[in-house]
Order: C-alpha cells, then sequence, then structure tokens
C-alpha cells in the first residue's frame, strides 16, 4: 500500500464503485479500460504504475479480471478496509439485477414469451462467447500468425488438447490445467527447488423458492463455486467451461438451455460477467443458493488480491509464476473454445439460431459501437417475431 496521501476519501472511491458496478457494460475489458480512464487519467486518484500493479496482479491470479483489479485499487490508499468496500460495491448492483431476473425467470420461463427471447438470446450467446474465444486465445497466446504460433508453440499445443478434450468429454479436469500450468513452468522458466531437485517440496491445492434451501445443496454449491473461483483464470467468460462441466454435467442443476440463459443473463447485466453464479445459484436454491455462490466464487479472488499485494513487486517478477500462469490460462483458454462447441450444438437448433449466431459475431466484428447488451436485446425481439411468425 502505497504512503502517498491520497486526494480522495474512501466514500467518493466506493461512490465511482458502485456506480460503475451499476452501469458499466462491456465485459472486463471494458470494465478495466474505465477503471484506467476515470481514477488514472481523468481523475487521477491512480498512479500509472499502481493501476499496472494491480492489472498485472488480477491477470497473474485466478478468477474474474475485473473485480480483481477494483479490489487491488481499493488497496492502495485504504488497505483492507478499501479492498473490501469496493469489492462489495463493484458486485452488489449486479447482484442484485440477477437476482431479480432470476426471480422473473422462475416465474414466467415457461410462457411462450419469455421462451421466444431466449430462443433468440441463447443463439446471440453463442455468437458472442465464439468472438470473446477468439479475442482471449489470441491476447492470451498469440496471434494467429506462423512466427507468433511457432514462438508459442507449447501454449498451441495446450489449448488445442483442451479444446479437443473439453469438446469429446464434455467436461473439465481442473488437475489437468494444474498439470499443463506446471509443466509449461518447469520447461519455460523452473523455479530454484526444483533445480536443486528438492522432492521434499509439494504442490498444496488445496417453484418461486426464495427463501428455501437444503443445506446439503449449500454445501454442494459453495465447494462448487469456491473451485470456480480459486482455478479459473482469464477474463469472466473464461468460467464458462467451468461452470457448464459442473452445474449441466456433473450436478445436473441445469439443462443446456436454463445454462445459456444464465449466461445471456450476465451479459445484459452490468458489472462482471462472473455474477452468472447468482443467477445459477437462484435456480438451484433460491436467495441463499444465489448468496453462498456468489460469496464462494468472489471470496477467493478477494483473497489471491489481499494476501499477494503487500509483496507483489517481488511476487510479479517471479519468471516461474508468470510461466505457470501462461500455461494454464492457454489450457483454459482451450477449454472455452471446447465449451463454446458443446454449447453451440445445444442452442443452434436450426437456420434462423444459425442465422443470428453469425449476425451477432459479425456485428461485434464490423459494427463498433454495438455493445453486446444491445445485441442480446435485438436478439430477444428477433426471437418473439421468428416464434409468432412460426405459430
Amino acid at each position: 500500500m502505497t504512503e502517498n496521501r491520497p486526494t480522495y476519501n474512501l466514500w467518493q472511491l466506493a461512490n465511482y464503485f458502485l456506480r460503475l458496478g451499476s452501469l458499466g457494460f462491456g465485459g472486463p475489458v471494458a470494465l478495466v479500460s474505465y477503471m484506467h480512464r476515470d481514477l488514472v487519467e481523468n481523475r487521477q486518484w491512480i498512479s500509472e504504475e499502481e493501476y499496472k500493479e494491480g492489472l498485472a496482479l488480477a491477470q497473474l491470479a485466478p478468477g474474474p479480471l475485473a473485480a480483481q483489479l477494483a479490489i487491488y485499487l481499493g488497496y492502495v490508499h485504504y488497505g483492507i478496509l478499501g479492498a473490501t468496500v469496493t469489492g462489495l460495491v463493484f458486485v452488489i448492483p449486479s447482484f442484485i439485477m440477477v437476482l431479480l431476473l432470476g426471480m422473473a425467470y422462475q416465474l414466467y420461463g415457461g410462457l411462450p414469451w419469455m421462451q421466444a427471447i431466449f430462443y433468440g438470446i441463447s443463439a446471440a450467446v453463442i455468437g458472442i462467447i465464439a468472438i470473446s474465444s477468439y479475442k482471449l486465445t489470441i491476447k492470451s497466446i498469440s496471434k494467429i500468425e506462423v512466427d507468433a504460433i511457432k514462438k508459442n508453440w507449447i501454449l498451441w499445443i495446450f489449448f488445442i488438447t483442451m479444446a479437443i478434450f473439453t469438446a469429446v468429454t464434455q467436461r473439465e479436469d481442473v488437475i489437468l490445467f494444474i498439470v499443463l500450468g506446471f509443466g509449461y513452468m518447469v520447461v519455460k522458466a523452473p523455479p530454484q527447488w526444483l533445480k536443486k531437485q528438492n522432492t521434499a517440496s509439494v504442490l498444496l491445492l488445496t417453484n418461486f423458492g426464495f427463501w428455501s434451501f437444503e443445506w446439503s445443496k449449500l454445501t454442494e454449491i459453495a465447494w462448487f463455486f469456491t473451485k470456480a473461483g480459486a482455478f479459473v483464470f482469464g477474463s469472466g467468460l473464461a468460467i464458462v467451461p467451468f461452470l457448464h462441466a459442473g452445474v449441466v454435467q456433473e450436478y445436473g442443476w441445469l439443462t443446456e438451455n436454463q445454462f445459456v440463459d444464465a449466461v445471456a443473463v450476465a451479459m445484459i447485466t452490468p458489472g462482471p460477467v462472473v455474477i452468472t453464479v447468482a443467477f445459477i445459484g437462484y435456480l438451484v436454491a433460491g436467495f441463499w443458493g444465489a448468496t453462498v455462490a456468489a460469496l464462494a466464487t468472489f471470496l477467493p479472488c478477494y483473497l489471491f488480491t489481499i494476501l499477494p499485494a503487500p509483496y507483489f513487486k517481488k511476487i510479479s517478477k517471479n519468471t516461474s509464476i508468470k510461466a505457470f500462469v501462461e500455461g494454464i490460462t492457454a489450457a483454459v483458454v482451450g477449454a472455452l473454445v471446447g465449451a463454446v462447441f458443446v454449447i453451440a450444438t445445444r442452442s443452434i437448433i436450426d437456420i434462423p439460431t444459425i442465422l443470428i449466431a453469425i449476425a451477432t459475431g459479425l456485428s461485434l466484428i464490423y459494427i463498433k459501437k454495438l455493445q453486446e447488451p444491445q445485441l442480446i436485446l435485438i436478439a430477444g425481439i428477433l426471437g418473439i417475431i421468428i416464434k409468432n411468425y412460426q405459430l
């Protein structure tokens, strides 16, 4: 934490992140850009160096990128209290919105007009995730150019392996992520203890139904979403394959269509995309399910931010840690691509959905002013029109 006296108080910072969490659309990349524009360039509350340190920590640690950066920026001048306050006010607005949407979804989800809306939205989500996967790939691994691929060929092998593995098995394996990350670290930047062959070292990895819940169900939710928050690297959408494997394949809490709808809900609300966990938790176990899912997902990223913060300048220069994160990120992004394929086989069911998905992807590429929430709104309207025409 910097010793320089801040030019703002904690209330002003909390108010900023409350508004960003309430009105900030566009996903993690956009939210991170807003923070730099507002807090570094315009208000000059945070220095360029402090911002870069926070962004580096958010990229190195598992969890949602934008939420972690918000927590770190709160920590810079106001320590643990600042980190806690900024983290809460940033996430709470989207949590409330997702909770309300979950209530509406359970009340009206079986009605034809709601099904028609999500018929279009589900197809649009596939287009959005596909483009996001491509952007994550070239950002996390390399551009799709011969020289870049040759330079990062190991990461590309990890990426392709996990994409195929996820598409074929329709599940994720966290242990495999860790193995690949560790393997890349050994190849690129083996730590000193490994060079000395110190075998003593151990890697420790450790109906409406608003109020109704079962303790056993909440325990399952807490454990699963804690793993999601602790082991997923990358942007908010990087958590999608992990969630899909768990809530659809392993536990059977949601159907394929419900899962795609949950991702869509996260995209039409401001704040971190990872807040989709609250929507999923609500469908599984009401209000308490949503609360436990959100807390379990965001608590690891909070701890992974504030615990290393005082020592991060030293940690950030550790080439072994960087290599481990690069390896595991390549595997996660590959799994995301595989998950897109799996989800698409359930959501793209006819010619109209194919066209909506393709049009959504092309719009994101060529129409820069269109944002994801706007595209999802258009897709929902198209869904109603198409379904009414078919009837």
